[in-house]
Formats: structure tokens, sequence, C-alpha cells
């Protein structure tokens, strides 16, 4: 019987284009980067040394080429990952301080994406999978993930969301919100998500709104710098963020969701809070290299470790 991934994270792997020289008038220099928040979920994950997939599509040239490079370089199971000869999801970063950009993809690889072609009898192994980022504001990407994710559903496995909200998220992306939302046994969040996805200034109306679409969930918050909290029906728990020198925070909240989820999975019986330090100390250690950098076991309970003897 082949070997299944016991985690599986479906979304989009992307490339980002970020300027160099954005303080020039027609800047002429970029960086070229894997990323895709999923993506990023899922590279956790199997950092943290537990079968993981990546279910997304990626182009065939030479962003694919990297992608899938690097993909079978943080040991995710290849056979999830599809590829057409479409043209690749760019994100344009053309400003970095504050950060600005947009989205490039117009009938790309990843809206080609077929669950239908996924390994037969995967479902029946997976414990758990991951949904969010763009790819589900996306279409038609969109609702074949929205699809995938009532199916897991119905056969029990855990579905966590993470919004990770983008300008494309306007008024025609509620609904998918909302149904993600409904379905998700863990939803993670940040000020910045719901000031977005709400469109308003009001963040605890937005997140008392948003809890209210599935009062069952757990949901992470949270809040950069200073720290985060878990909530789960009338309880909440809350902690600072730890004291490090911040050398990057990309991935930073794909390090956290996909930490929490990998603590609910192999310690069930672990307190609310410890959950919550484990998801937090992994945020952190995400922040300690540069660019999206999966933390490893070994550099979470380090983190764990300072932060109890300080």
């Amino acid at each position: 019987m082949a070997n299944f991934p016991l985690f599986v994270a479906a979304g989009e792997a992307l490339t980002d284009m970020i300027v160099q020289d954005g303080d020039q008038p027609n800047p002429q220099r970029w960086l070229s980067q894997v990323g895709g928040s999923t993506w990023n979920v899922a590279r956790t994950m199997a950092k943290l040394e537990v079968p993981t997939a990546f279910a997304g599509a990626v182009s065939v040239d030479v962003f694919g080429d990297a992608l899938h490079g690097a993909s079978e370089a943080a040991n995710l199971d290849m056979r999830f990952l599809q590829r057409y000869a479409k043209s690749p999801l760019l994100a344009i970063v053309h400003r970095t301080d504050p950060p600005a950009y947009f989205f490039v993809g117009d009938d790309s690889a990843d809206l080609h994406f077929d669950a239908a072609l996924l390994p037969e009898g995967w479902r029946a192994h997976c414990k758990w999978v991951h949904f969010g980022g763009i790819s589900l504001a996306r279409q038609p990407l969109a609702g074949k993930l929205v699809a995938l994710a009532e199916q897991l559903k119905l056969d029990g496995v855990r579905i966590s969301f993470d919004p990770n909200y983008r300008l494309l998220m306007d008024e025609r992306y509620d609904a998918t919100l909302r149904r993600m939302t409904e379905l998700a046994d863990v939803v993670k969040v940040s000020e910045e998500d719901l000031a977005g996805l709400f469109r308003t200034g009001d963040i605890e109306t937005a997140f008392a709104t948003l809890r209210g679409w599935n009062p069952a969930a757990t949901y992470l918050y949270t809040k950069g710098g200073d720290g985060a909290s878990l909530h789960i029906g009338g309880e909440q728990w809350a902690l600072p963020a730890p004291r490090i020198t911040v050398v990057d925070s990309v991935g930073a909240g794909d390090a956290s969701i996909a930490a929490l989820a990998y603590s609910m999975m192999h310690n069930a019986e672990r307190a609310p809070l410890e959950h919550l330090r484990f998801a937090v100390a992994a945020g952190a250690a995400a922040c300690l290299a540069a660019g999206a950098s999966p933390p490893s076991l070994a550099a979470i309970e380090a983190l764990l470790t300072s932060t109890a003897d300080a």
C-alpha cells in the first residue's frame, strides 16, 4: 500500500518578484523568491517531519521549476503537485516599505489544479488539510477548493483555514470567507486580516462576526509583535511574543498555524495554553532567518526553553 501524507495544504504556490531598487523612479532590479501561503504551511509541516503534501499546480517553466525543486527539497509528497503548460502566478512586490503588490496570473497554472487527479485513496489516510491564501479568491480554483473542503468535512478530516487577506479579497470573497469558516475546525486570523476582510476599523466586532459563523471552531488570533490569543468557545488564552531579534517576519503566520495543527495532531492532550505557546514559538522562530524559513522542531523547542528560562 502506498504511503500517504497525514497533512495536506491545498492552494497556491507562487513566485514573489520583489523590487530591490524601489527608491529609484524606474526600478530595474528584482529578486525572485518562491512563496505562497499554503505552500509555506506545507513546508513548515514537512520541516516538523510530518508526512506532508502540497496540493496545487505550478507552471512548466523556470518559475515552476524553482517551485518544483523547492518542494522536493522540502520533502513534500510530489504526487500532489501538478504542472501545466500555462503562465506562472507572480506576486509583484513593487514597494517594500510599506509593502505594495499586485498579482499577475490570468489563466495561470494554479487555476487548472484538479483534485480528481490526486493519488487514489489519499483522503482515507489524511488527518488534516489546510486551506487559505489567494487561491480561495481566484476562480475557478476557489470553487474547486471549497468543494474539496466540503468533501473532506464529510470524511471527518480536520480542516484549518487562514484567509491571509490580500487586496483582491473584496465583497466577491465574502461568501467564500463565510463558507470556509463554517467548514473549518481551526481558523487563523490577524488584525490586518479582520480589517481588510470586513472592511472596517472595528476589529472586535469583525472578530465576533467571524466567530459567530462557527462557534465550535478554534481560533488562533495573531497580533504580530504583540503575540497571539487562542479562542475556544467562551474561553480564551493569550501570550506575548518572545523577545527576539527579528530578521524577517515573512512566513511567521504560516509557521504559527502549521505549528498549532502539529501540536493538536500530535499532542491532543495538551492544554490550550500549551498549544498556543507552541504556535507562538514557531511564529517567532520563523522570524530568525531571512525569507519564509520554516522552523525545525529543534528551533521551536529551543525558543520555548529560552523563554521559559527568561
